[in-house]
């Protein structure tokens, strides 16, 4: 059945595939910030009166963690008040709600990927306002939350590469020295992986909730590096650093992969990173000739 879905932060690479994947059999209403400012709770609602979507897919965010940290108000609006705000028109409006966090909710100091029931522990002004965005998200009567990481893949509308991967892949390519931490260990996470999740999770019924939704398995950044290298047959001149060894205005925790655990419970299974890592670079490769 096809149905009416707004996806807001349009400019982004997680809504471009969101747009890309859900528009095969829906009809999408796509809004950068300049036609829709998630923290304006009035333009909320007169977009949601007005689109009348069923589904709403939050890709908006303040993603500056160490920005975050100077700038509270701004991270806490974007990322926490602004979610309460869509999910009350998309209550109003009988609609579901999709929203996306992150694993900075956790503090990292985990020995084994974080699942779904584990405590969550921010330690930033970033990761708490992701964290208050669960909560209002999760208030919503259809409210569904995916926790994704170390985004990857093309920015909306275009080609090229985004994000902390991509800037390695892009150093790699050009022969540059890349500084990797070789400390910190995550699940990355695929943008067309997440919204073929997202996709299916929704079309599957009663998909209410909380979920992680990565690439299988863990790595740490250096593991990342590369594998990179390796796929592009490229020598690597990789940097080690650690946290530990640079000034970051927030805390990152160190340890922050996640399992999929009620995904798959669900029924979805997430393609590993290494295979995700290799239909990115195919489709860039393919893309930039």
């Amino acid at each position: 059945m096809t149905r009416r879905v707004l996806v807001t932060g349009a400019a982004g690479q997680l809504a471009g595939a969101i747009a890309r994947v859900f528009g095969a059999d829906h009809d999408v209403t796509a809004l950068t910030r300049a036609g829709l400012d998630i923290t304006d709770d009035r333009a909320v609602r007169e977009a949601v009166a007005a689109i009348r979507p069923d589904l709403i897919v939050n890709c908006a965010a303040y993603n500056d963690v160490d920005g975050a940290e100077g700038e509270p108000v701004r991270a806490l609006d974007a990322n926490a008040f602004a979610v309460r705000g869509l999910a009350r028109a998309a209550d109003e409006a009988g609609a579901a709600i999709v929203h996306y966090s992150s694993d900075f909710v956790f503090d990292g100091t985990a020995t084994r990927p974080y699942v779904e029931d584990d405590q969550p522990n921010p330690q930033g002004v970033y990761a708490a306002s992701k964290l208050l965005g669960e909560w209002f998200a999760l208030e919503a009567g259809r409210g569904v939350v995916l926790r994704v990481e170390s985004l990857f893949g093309a920015p909306a509308g275009g080609t090229g590469r985004r994000g902390s991967l991509g800037i390695i892949a892009d150093g790699i390519e050009a022969g540059r020295e890349v500084p990797v931490f070789v400390d910190r260990t995550v699940s990355p996470s695929y943008v067309v992986d997440v919204a073929r999740a997202t996709h299916a999770l929704l079309a599957s019924g009663g998909a209410r909730g909380l979920y992680h939704c990565v690439n299988a398995g863990a790595c740490s950044w250096h593991d990342i590096a590369t594998e990179i290298a390796r796929l592009l047959g490229k020598p690597a001149r990789l940097r080690p650093v650690t946290l530990d060894g640079l000034s970051l205005r927030a805390r990152r925790p160190k340890f922050c992969a996640l399992e999929n655990a009620r995904l798959r419970a669900a029924g979805i299974e997430m393609p590993s990173w290494q295979d995700a890592l290799g239909r990115y670079l195919r489709l860039e490769v393919v893309s930039s000739q």
